[in-house]
């Protein structure tokens, strides 16, 4: 049974939004969008989002999670299982 193509996503989403790099991002533009000027905030009644963008787009989700098959969630007959200490020598 292979891990669900929609769990891969969920999880590269809670990776990205925890990221330094969007985190980076987002302190470098002042929380603040870079097009209108309007600013995060969570106060109650004025609540207002910003989102990080990639500029170049990501146009090959599927390439990306067929390598995520390929060479994390592989089939379990190419798997092995080490103490950490044989794991560190390989």
């Amino acid at each position: 049974m292979q891990t669900p193509k929609t769990l891969i996503v969920r999880q590269l989403r809670l990776l990205w939004l925890r990221s330094r790099e969007r985190g980076e991002a987002l302190k470098k533009a002042s929380y603040c969008c870079e097009l209108c000027g309007v600013k995060k905030s969570n106060k109650k009644g004025f609540e207002q989002k910003v989102e990080v963008h990639h500029k170049n787009g990501i146009d090959n989700w599927d390439d990306v999670i067929a390598l995520i098959y390929k060479q994390i969630l592989c089939n379990p007959d190419e798997l092995q299982v080490l103490c950490p200490e044989c794991h560190d020598r390989l």
